[in-house]
């Protein structure tokens, strides 16, 4: 497993994490891990305990991470996440406008977890009705959705 890829995987976490609704400065951390990681030129597979944690934006927590992805090429703690958290939801945040926070409103309130759902749901006049959105942040989805299904990208 490469830096890019734990990188990647660091990122997917940050995003999962505030969708789950964590704490913002946990989502940082990841954020952090995943930009530092992303440009590293050592092998993460070759640092001990020691060297990880004096490499930015690593602590602890997540040197033990990096070392439990690099032994075994997994990560409990990501998959109890992606567990809790409807795959969908991770393609709602390719649509131009929507963010985690959104795709977390989305699910918690209207149980959206794709992107057709809630193109449906755009369709139908229902996500004005949330809180912080109106017609025009409707418009703005539904055209994100039509920019996505052109590029190939809507699931």
């Amino acid at each position: 497993m490469d830096n890019l890829e734990i990188a990647a995987i660091f990122k997917r976490i940050a995003i999962l994490a505030e969708i789950k609704g964590e704490d913002r400065f946990k989502v940082s951390a990841y954020e952090r891990a995943a930009d530092s990681i992303a440009v590293l030129t050592e092998d993460l597979g070759q640092l001990d305990e020691k060297e990880l944690v004096a490499l930015p934006g690593i602590g602890k927590a997540i040197a033990a991470k990096i070392h439990e992805l690099t032994s075994t090429g997994k990560l409990e703690f990501l998959e109890k996440l992606e567990a809790e958290i409807p795959a969908g939801l991770i393609d709602l945040i390719a649509i131009p406008d929507v963010g985690p926070r959104k795709a977390a409103l989305f699910w918690k309130e209207l149980g959206i977890t794709s992107v057709a759902e809630l193109e449906q749901a755009a369709r139908e006049g229902k996500l004005r009705a949330l809180p912080g959105l109106g017609e025009k942040s409707e418009a703005r989805i539904l055209m994100g959705i039509e920019t996505l299904k052109g590029s190939g990208k809507a699931h």
